[in-house]
């Protein structure tokens, strides 16, 4: 009796194993002939998380950099990263541009730049000038 339980049991997890499904397993032939798998269905670049997330991150700064800073702290941002089609500024130019001192543009920008990371909801490592 003992026998015929094991050969039931044995069977029973093979009826099993037989609806599961390899992501190497051929499902079709592509145009040139190569066989075609699941895992050549579903795959995905590895990083396009990471796209998805730089981009909802992108949105998000440049909103809070139109409704969170004043003008003057928009104005540097925007020089200094090369926002809006800008070019990247340096803060020697920024200063320039603007008739301020670069000390200025940088305590401005430092206060600009905490102002979007607490906006942002996230901790971020410090900025540096």
């Amino acid at each position: 009796m003992r026998i015929a339980n094991e050969i039931l049991m044995y069977f029973r997890s093979k009826k099993k194993e037989g609806a599961e499904v390899s992501l190497n397993d051929t499902i079709d032939i592509d145009r040139d002939g190569n066989p075609l798998t699941y895992m050549d269905i579903i795959s995905v670049p590895d990083n396009i998380a990471e796209e998805i997330d730089l981009k909802i991150h992108t949105d998000r700064i440049r909103e809070l950099v139109d409704t969170v800073l004043d003008e003057r702290e928009r104005k540097i941002i925007v020089l200094r990263y090369g926002l809006k089609g800008q070019q990247p500024k340096t803060q020697r130019e920024v200063a320039k541009f603007l008739g301020i001192s670069r000390s200025y543009v940088s305590r401005i920008e430092k206060r600009a730049l905490l102002a979007l990371k607490d906006s942002f909801g996230e901790v971020r490592p410090e900025f540096d000038d």
